[in-house]
């Protein structure tokens, strides 16, 4: 017998200008040009380093990947990864649901990042209507059209709007699709039902996003780079929103770690660059990376000479350099986001620095603007 659920549409969803929020835009963003504060010698070298091995990946057409948390969006540095995109020296970029998020607040009111415990205390966190009723409607949008998580979000914002098919239109690829394309069928019947649930009218639906020229997703869009989103069920203020709906989520997520999966396929020779992000990029990059591995051992040739660096605010208190990780006594054991990629062959570094100076160090390396 199903266990009781909680009514989302009980909820009393207040209009996200009404949030204080602690983040704006065009006052925090980091420019490309801007300095990083001072950096050891041994973080130059291996920022150094890094920009080589991306300098040989690009020359020999590997993939360069960059990964990180939603830190990295909330410390304003899309304008550098925006200007690392568009010099050609990432091919992917990948972050969690939160990233997506706050990237896509930014472009759509230029704030982000709400008071936790106060919001939380008036039971009034995450319950916005804007970011919950557009990023999902996005999302339901995108796993109708075929697309990815991260692309979903990045047409939202790049186009400025989304299209919404009328009821008989979705019942009419409903039945078409049914016997050759079911799971077609599956996102329409979807789409089908937030339609009627929500009565929302067909045709084009205008969403303006007027601070989008700092939104990372809408830049990869435009430049045909993918960019992926890959949340987990329950992480993000997106689920407490009564549009909010678990198939659009696996699909277009599922989509977006296949096309991840394909970047890491082509990472021998290349680079993988995770910045603050201690679960989501270790975690999917050991699937992906032993997925890639699988076909390589079938063909004869396995996936080497890559170059792993990840980034984050911990201290380092073992080699992660040599191929030995620490014991199980041993606290940096426990550091998944080292674990992990130590295991994962090729070059492995670890820099303990504040992903804004990573950042601006390595474009200052790649673009020799300093």
């Amino acid at each position: 017998m199903p266990h009781p659920q909680f009514d989302r549409n009980k909820l009393l969803v207040k209009p996200l200008s009404e949030r204080k929020n602690k983040l704006a835009i065009e006052r925090d963003c980091v420019l490309p040009g801007a300095a990083p504060r001072t950096l050891s010698r041994e973080a130059r070298k291996i920022v150094q380093e890094a920009a080589g091995r991306m300098r040989q990946a690009r020359q020999a057409g590997r993939s360069v990947m960059l990964a990180f948390g939603a830190h990295t969006i909330k410390n304003g540095l899309a304008p550098v990864l925006i200007r690392l995109m568009e010099e050609g020296w990432l091919t992917h970029l990948a972050t969690n649901g939160a990233g997506i998020i706050h990237d896509w607040e930014f472009a759509f009111q230029g704030q982000s990042s709400e008071d936790v415990r106060r919001y939380v205390a008036e039971g009034q966190f995450g319950i916005w209507q804007e970011t919950g009723r557009y990023i999902n409607l996005a999302l339901i949008a995108g796993a109708y059209e075929g697309l990815g998580y991260g692309e979903s979000v990045g047409a939202l914002i790049q186009n400025e709007r989304l299209v919404i098919p009328s009821a008989d239109e979705l019942r009419r690829v409903v039945m078409d699709a049914l016997a050759k394309d079911p799971a077609r069928a599956a996102a329409a019947a979807d789409f089908l039902a937030t339609v009627r649930h929500f009565d929302l009218q067909p045709g084009p639906l205008p969403i303006p996003h007027p601070f989008k020229s700092y939104s990372v997703q809408a830049a990869a869009y435009r430049l045909n780079i993918p960019f992926t989103g890959h949340p987990m069920f329950g992480h993000d203020i997106i689920y407490n929103h009564p549009m909010n709906q678990g198939a659009a989520i696996g699909r277009t997520a599922e989509r977006d770690f296949l096309s991840f999966a394909h970047s890491v396929n082509n990472l021998a020779g290349g680079a993988y660059l995770s910045v603050g992000s201690a679960v989501m990029s270790p975690m999917i990059f050991e699937k992906a990376f032993s997925m890639a591995q699988n076909l390589h051992r079938q063909a004869g040739q396995p996936i080497q000479d890559h170059f792993i660096l990840v980034v984050d605010l911990a201290d380092a208190h073992w080699d992660w350099s040599a191929k030995s990780e620490p014991p199980m006594d041993n606290p940096a054991y426990y550091l998944r986001y080292c674990k992990t990629f130590s295991r994962m062959g090729g070059a492995m570094r670890y820099l303990s620095v504040d992903n804004r100076d990573f950042l601006l160090a390595l474009s200052g390396e790649l673009t020799g603007k300093r």
